[in-house]
């Protein structure tokens, strides 16, 4: 049911962290991969590691806020493939600050890249798959979507809002799409390493220490557990299921 052989998988923001492992795990289940981020040499490393698995990749430097970047992109990718079975709408910004404190570009520019986006990628690749009447879109939101927090390093209004507005698109597309048998679902992590968290929270051994006593787990999220979430949307495994989310956090929301 996880079988990905020979599918188009189109990844955005996959230059590093969650994009690039989700990239991974699409090769290492069979997938072609297609690799977008506005970093071509970042991209190029992680599509170095894909051919070696012997799949086929495309590497393509693309702000997915740039409606004729995504254009030409998925113009790109239809000419070179010929199909897009998969869409990992990841590429997301964290803007600290709440609204008191936000500027309105600030605002802007984290509702740009997590929404706006999104939106683009989506709109050039659902034709197609209503086209072929197929389709998995799996959209990377956050478990502060449906949370919030008053510790001062985790006041990111811009960024709740931004990634709950994610969920909402899900499941507006989700709803009208699911009878072109395109499904579209979402995935909300909680706290993982990556260039978001590294140099901030991740440098806090007294935050980290709190975060794992009130943490079921214990402990962040280590690098590829989001892979199987993000694994099952994009798969059969997934076929009656849409317009729902997982939440990826070892428990963290619930207490």
């Amino acid at each position: 049911m996880f079988d990905l052989t020979d599918k188009v998988a189109v990844v955005t923001g996959a230059s590093s962290g969650l994009g690039a492992d989700s990239a991974r795990a699409y090769a290492q289940n069979g997938a072609n991969v297609v690799l977008l981020a506005r970093r071509k040499e970042k991209l190029e490393q992680v599509a170095a590691e894909i051919s070696g698995m012997g799949r086929k990749v495309l590497v393509i430097s693309c702000d997915v806020t740039d409606e004729e970047c995504v254009k030409k992109a998925v113009e790109e990718i239809i000419e070179k493939f010929g199909r897009i079975d998969i869409l990992l709408n990841n590429a997301g910004v964290a803007v600290r600050g709440g609204v008191d404190t936000l500027t309105v570009e600030d605002w802007d520019h984290a509702m740009d890249v997590n929404v706006k986006g999104m939106f683009i990628m989506s709109k050039y690749v659902v034709p197609h798959m209503k086209e072929q009447n197929y389709g998995k879109i799996v959209n990377i939101s956050s478990v502060n979507a449906l949370i919030g927090d008053k510790a001062d390093m985790f006041i990111r209004h811009s960024y709740n809002a931004s990634k709950s507005a994610v969920l909402g698109l899900t499941i507006g597309m989700a709803a009208s799409y699911g009878q072109f048998n395109i499904t579209v679902n979402a995935v909300c992590p909680g706290l993982f390493e990556s260039e978001m968290t590294k140099d901030t929270l991740f440098k806090s051994e007294a935050f980290l220490q709190g975060y794992s006593a009130q943490c079921p787990m214990s402990r962040p999220g280590k690098r590829g557990e989001v892979s199987g979430p993000v694994l099952f949307f994009s798969s059969d495994a997934s076929s009656y299921v849409t317009g729902q989310h997982i939440v990826v956090d070892g428990g963290t929301s619930i207490v």
